[in-house]
């Protein structure tokens, strides 16, 4: 009788000591969702504010560039018209991505299924790159868009040597930049100095929480 009663006793405590363990995952599990909802979050400020100010830049430089190519053509540089353009171009892409982001993160929900948020959370990481990407190709334009036409008919040999090194030098930097800027690299020195905290990290801690999040519930 007495090792009946010792028995059901194990039994009781045993059913109690899983369904507090239960609980404790699962308020461990919510608590790490609130950590990667509030990672998130934080970025919102940093997304609008790129959004705006790429709008804003995108849509002068459009008129700009419209206007000069509408009323001034003969008279303002094509080499300028030609940089400004494509800038202009490689910004509203990056613009684009912006919003593509920041709709993703107030999208994001603590309900969200961790495979869903795991969706987000590679979506926000693959165009992070991509916007960094387009942003540096602009580099070398930036050495061209004073050329004009005089420094054609009349820049001298030691000028046009140090300006196409100059020029060589940042479209090196721009298709290195282009090829390299994955998330592979993302401890390398170089690759934390372009992407600032506000922008990169909230996004790498929210994905190794989730992925606690995941390794957790395989555990189970």
């Amino acid at each position: 009788m007495e090792e009946k009663h010792i028995m059901e006793l194990w039994q009781t405590t045993n059913a109690k000591l899983e369904d507090s363990f239960s609980i404790s995952r699962k308020n461990t599990e919510e608590i790490t969702k609130m950590k990667v909802q509030t990672l998130l979050s934080s970025m919102r400020p940093v997304k609008v504010f790129a959004v705006v100010a790429g709008f804003l830049w995108v849509l002068f430089g459009a008129i700009l560039v419209a206007n000069l190519f509408i009323y001034s053509f003969d008279k303002i540089s094509p080499w300028f018209l030609f940089s400004a353009a494509f800038q202009i171009l490689l910004t509203a892409i990056a613009l684009v991505l912006y919003i593509y982001q920041t709709v993703h993160i107030y999208q994001a929900d603590i309900s969200d299924s961790i495979v869903e948020t795991q969706r987000k959370l590679a979506t926000l990481k693959s165009s992070s790159l991509w916007i960094a990407r387009f942003l540096f190709l602009q580099l070398p334009l930036w050495t061209t868009f004073y050329w004009s036409k005089d420094m054609m008919r009349n820049g001298h040999t030691g000028l046009w040597v140090l300006q196409i090194v100059i020029t060589l030098l940042f479209a090196f930097i721009a298709v290195w930049l282009f090829f390299n800027i994955k998330y592979k690299n993302k401890d390398k020195k170089w690759f934390r100095f372009i992407f600032g905290k506000r922008e990169w990290e909230p996004v790498l801690k929210a994905i190794e929480l989730n992925k606690e999040i995941a390794d957790f519930k395989e555990d189970r």
